[in-house]
């Protein structure tokens, strides 16, 4: 396996008694969205994780408009979705990846390598007669020793003091136009972090025939390619959640990198953050 199932294994695995589902579904501009998607209907089993209340804290004076949620706030979500050491956790939305790829870096961080990606989500999920339903699950509450992983993920200070270094990338996954500051909805500044390349998060997916699938290995290896060149990968978005596509996508095709989980959001909040509008 590599850090996605396909709908097809999904359904035939959903007996697994280790086997954990995630409902990830969510929309930054509704909040109400990934409950009433979930409450409506998912796949037999699945529980629900809240984007906004679950896997970020309350934002402050910095960390970006989705901080991450203290250590043991974390394991605590975990244990309350049923999740142990042992459990095989697979997260979904509708295909796009931003709310599961969020999940997974997550329980990747905290030690957990035991967690997937449903490729095509829900949809992919339903088009092959996977067994979806409106029933609420019992949950038997995990238990979930955290092993946390520094290595992937950096602050403010560690990006700033690697801006412009010749064998270091630092990554922008934000659509281009915020990329280069022409249009910017929600940070109090336009544009990127200096040196920063811009490679959109949603490059990574393949839509066509009413599917989202992230795009084939060598599709991405080719995508990616010019990453290879680099003894550093960091990885960042607005605030932390549309960069893990791009991580998972990046793990995919074995480029290391690590994720400014403050992101965007966290940079422009230092008043003597510097920021670009040009394309490197």
């Amino acid at each position: 396996m590599t850090n996605l199932v396909s709908a097809q294994w999904l359904k035939e695995n959903l007996n697994n008694e280790n086997l954990v589902i995630v409902d990830c579904r969510f929309d930054l501009m509704n909040k109400e969205y990934g409950k009433e998607s979930y409450e409506n209907n998912h796949i037999k089993g699945a529980v629900r994780v809240d984007i906004e209340t679950e896997l970020s804290s309350k934002v402050e004076e910095h960390g970006g408009r989705h901080p991450l949620p203290s250590i043991e706030s974390l394991k605590s979500t975990f244990e309350s979705l049923g999740i142990n050491n042992d459990s095989l956790v697979v997260c979904y939305d509708e295909g796009d990846l931003a709310g599961p790829s969020r999940l997974w870096w997550i329980l990747k961080y905290l030690g957990h390598d035991n967690a997937y990606v449903l490729d095509g989500g829900i949809n992919e999920f339903t088009k092959i007669g996977g067994e979806t339903t409106s029933e609420v699950p019992t949950i038997l509450k995990g238990t979930f020793v955290v092993n946390v992983n520094d290595s992937i993920r950096v602050d403010m200070d560690y990006v700033k003091q690697r801006l412009y270094k010749d064998k270091i990338a630092i990554i922008d996954s934000r659509d281009p136009k915020r990329y280069i500051g022409e249009f910017e909805p929600v940070d109090r500044k336009a544009g990127h972090i200096p040196s920063a390349m811009n490679y959109f998060w949603m490059d990574i997916l393949d839509k066509k025939d009413n599917s989202v699938n992230i795009k084939s290995k060598k599709e991405l290896d080719e995508h990616f390619s010019k990453l290879k060149d680099y003894d550093e990968v960091i990885v960042y978005c607005g605030s932390g959640i549309t960069a893990c596509p791009n991580s998972l996508a990046l793990t995919e095709v074995g480029i290391d990198h690590k994720v400014y989980s403050g992101s965007f959001s966290d940079w422009v909040s230092y008043d003597d953050n510097k920021v670009n509008t040009t394309e490197i």
